[in-house]
């Protein structure tokens, strides 16, 4: 192979290797956000409607808008996944970017608009261990990773929760927990529900996890709206005055 030849070759190869995009430094955003969502057979139809109702209306309220604005770049990625029983998680939205009301307004309809994903048992763990996964292959990149999980029950399925939540942690994530408590325990598992002690409470000793990590609390789905946004604006925000805060 003659000089000019291999001269040539190596320039196509750096070009190649450069141009690449995975060898391009990923885009800066504020925050990469999964929200978690259960979908457990304990969520029926109108309860599954006014989750994703409460999700799309957060995600374009001004007040979370002018969060995201008053970031240091203006941008946070979020990810929507629905998780239920073991292998049962699944991508409802991928990963975008959010920095303006255009934006936050083309992932809001897209919440109302996809199907539901299951109906089976409750794995908190196999939803963060799914949540880990998408942090992962994020096409963005930012110092600060959460996982926003909300539920209405607890782990019944998978591998231990807490063992789960370490191992995020431990990874420098933090995760978040909204609890949807049930007025009525289920006939058939009170204690998924209702456990002893309340579900915030298991959540803040289960699930969440990392610096500034907290619960908030809806008391039934129909405050669940509410809830979203508050947690929301704490999350974009960084709001870290209370670790287990509360609505009421």
């Amino acid at each position: 192979m003659g000089t000019a030849t291999r001269l040539l070759a190596l320039f196509v190869a750096t070009a190649v290797l450069f141009g690449s995009p995975a060898v391009r430094a990923a885009e800066e955003v504020d925050l990469l956000l999964v929200l978690s969502s259960d979908v457990s057979r304990s969520i029926d139809a109108p309860k599954f409607k006014l989750q994703r109702d409460g999700y799309a209306a957060a995600i374009v309220n001004p007040r979370v808008l002018q969060a995201i604005r008053s970031g240091a770049l203006g941008k946070i990625a979020v990810s929507l996944v629905e998780w239920s029983g073991v292998g049962a998680q699944k991508i409802v939205i991928d990963w975008t970017v959010i920095r303006d009301e255009a934006s936050a307004k083309d992932f809001s309809a897209q919440v109302i608009e996809a199907p539901r994903a299951f109906a089976d048992r409750t794995s908190i763990s196999g939803g963060i261990d799914f949540a880990m996964a998408q942090l992962a292959r994020a096409p963005f990149q930012s110092s600060r990773r959460t996982i926003d999980v909300s539920g209405d029950g607890t782990n019944n399925s998978g591998r231990d929760v807490a063992d789960a939540r370490d191992e995020a942690v431990a990874k420098g994530v933090t995760i978040n927990g909204l609890v949807i408590l049930s007025e009525r325990p289920m006939s058939w598992n009170a204690d998924h529900t209702n456990p002893p002690g309340g579900l915030d409470n298991y959540y803040r000793n289960h699930v969440i996890g990392g610096p500034g990590s907290f619960v908030m609390v809806a008391e039934n789905f129909n405050s669940f709206g509410q809830a979203i946004l508050n947690k929301l604006i704490a999350e974009i925000a960084t709001v870290q005055q209370t670790k287990h805060a509360q609505l009421r």
